[in-house]
Formats: C-alpha cells, sequence, structure tokens
C-alpha cells in the first residue's frame, strides 16, 4: 500500500497539498475521480438527507472526486462492498447525537436521540479508513463520532457566549483559530494568506530584496456553525488543531500519523465551498489524498 505523504503538508510548500491542494486536485481531476464513501446523514428521515446530502456530492466532484453514497439500512457485507470500492471516507453532519454511552456518559436532557444505523455505518467506514489508511474527512457529527471511535469523548452541550447553534442561515457564524505548522493549517493557509496578505518579518529581506514572508504562528478563518456539541477528551492518535478563540471550543482534530490523512471540522465547509476557497481547499485536499491512495 501506498503512503500519502502527510509530511509534504507544509506551510508555504507549494509541492506539498497543503499549499496547492485547489490546483492539484483540477490538474489530475479528468484522469482519476477517485471514489469517496459518503454515509446517508440520516436515518428514516428522506428530507434532512434531500436537503444536505447533495452539498456534499457537490463539492466532492467540485474537488475532482466521485462520491458513492452509503444507505443507512445497507447490510455490512455490502456496506464493505462499497467501501472496498472506495479510496477515501467523507463522514457528513447528522440531526443526532452521538450515544453518551459510547463515551462513559449519561445522556444530558438536551442530547438528541442517537441514530443507530448511522453510527453503525459510520463506524464500520472508520474501521476500513484505519484498517487500510484511507483518507477521511469528518464533518461536524462526523467529526464527533471520529472522535468518539478513538476513544474520546463529547462536551454534550455547549453553554458558552459564542452562539455555536448560529444555523444554515449565518454563514460567517464566529472565528477558528489554527496552528500553522498543522495538516490543517497547511490546507488553508494560501486561502487565509490571500484574504489578509502576508506577515512579514522585520529586517528580513527576500533574494529580490524584498521584506521575506514570516510564517504566521497561527492562522484565523471565519467558519459557519451548527452544533450545539463539539470534542472534549481528544481521541486516541487524533490532536486538536483548531479552536474558537472566545471560548475555547475544539473546532478541528486531525490525526498524529504522518503517513494517514484523518481530518476532522466541527463546520460545514459544503455550505461554503463555492465562496471560501479555505472550504473548497478541505475538498480538494481529501479528494487529494484519495488519488495518492493504493491498496
Amino acid at each position: 500500500m501506498q503512503r500519502f505523504p502527510v509530511s509534504s503538508f507544509r506551510f508555504g510548500c507549494l509541492g506539498g497539498l497543503g499549499a496547492s491542494a485547489v490546483k492539484f486536485s483540477s490538474r489530475y481531476n479528468k484522469d482519476v475521480r477517485p471514489k469517496i464513501a459518503i454515509p446517508e446523514p440520516a436515518w428514516e428521515k428522506p428530507e434532512y438527507n434531500a436537503r444536505a446530502l447533495p452539498q456534499y456530492e457537490e463539492a466532492v466532484r467540485a474537488a475532482g472526486g466521485e462520491p458513492v453514497v452509503v444507505p443507512l439500512g445497507a447490510a455490512p457485507a455490502e456496506i464493505a462492498k462499497i467501501a472496498s470500492q472506495c479510496a477515501g471516507v467523507l463522514l457528513p453532519g447528522s440531526s443526532a447525537d452521538v450515544d453518551p454511552e459510547k463515551y462513559g456518559q449519561r445522556r444530558d436532557p438536551k442530547s438528541a436521540a442517537a441514530d443507530r444505523q448511522r453510527d453503525n455505518v459510520d463506524e464500520l467506514l472508520i474501521q476500513d479508513a484505519y484498517n487500510l489508511r484511507k483518507p477521511l474527512l469528518g464533518i461536524c457529527y462526523g467529526m464527533q463520532i471520529l472522535n468518539v471511535w478513538r476513544t474520546g469523548t463529547l462536551r454534550q452541550h455547549l453553554a458558552t457566549p459564542v452562539n455555536h447553534e448560529a444555523g444554515r442561515a449565518v454563514l460567517r457564524a464566529h472565528n477558528a483559530v489554527i496552528p500553522s505548522d498543522s495538516v490543517l493549517g497547511a490546507i488553508v493557509a494560501p486561502a487565509v494568506l490571500d484574504m489578509t496578505g502576508p506577515s512579514l518579518g522585520p529586517g528580513q529581506e527576500t533574494s529580490e530584496g524584498h521584506d521575506a514572508v514570516e510564517e504566521p504562528e497561527t492562522l484565523t478563518i471565519p467558519v459557519n456553525s451548527s452544533h450545539h456539541q463539539a470534542a472534549d477528551v481528544v481521541g486516541d492518535g487524533l490532536r486538536a488543531v483548531a479552536t474558537s478563540p472566545d471560548d475555547g471550543v475544539i473546532e478541528a482534530v486531525e490525526g498524529t500519523q504522518p503517513e494517514h490523512f484523518v481530518l476532522g471540522v466541527q463546520w460545514h465547509p459544503e455550505r461554503t465551498y463555492k465562496e471560501e476557497p479555505a472550504s473548497r481547499a478541505l475538498f480538494a485536499a481529501v479528494v487529494a489524498a484519495a488519488k495518492h491512495w493504493k491498496k
């Protein structure tokens, strides 16, 4: 199995996927469209699925991938067959909450009901992704189930000054602060610097005689927000790589193994991929990782 060169996700490294994710995807998507497995967001909620699922599919296609929807009523053997045909996994949002029994807590009265069919599919796809080192992107609920599967815990209800339940109508609910030396930081850095301009180191000059660009320690991006839960204890083999600056809520996690692309974000980039370069970069990165993946 070929390992994905996550070490190439370096800030400012034009040869790595972090700085050229969108460019990389558009260059190769005419030749190879890797299949990305996406579970249906919710069990027996056709209206929710009809509204939410197309956004994930469109974002994956725009990044050069081919979405493959996994029905929540599928038998394990069918799920395994679908997974075997896919080179990556995208875990979408959901109207449910992860069953707190999975992480050893009693249910908070404000927690929504669990979706066991969705969890069954998610857990099989996560297991497959970890067994075969397939790239994995979790979004909102998808990040939460990933964290719990890795033995992490969740905050069952957020009571903070930040409106994390702003909803679909608010495209920029609050900011997320990301360390530049993270995989996530490398992915979004080009979009952030395009918006804000470079940071210049005093007294430093480039070979052309201009001030050199100094890597900032953190990057800040605006994010939307439609959740009332978040990661608390971060799971094994994951690390927190984005927080809300006003309340410290964890907004993203990523895998700690450099050969395996694993990323979870609490916001919904599928809602803003047409408008936000940072959102497009997330989908481009997972599709690019899937293009590198081989059994």
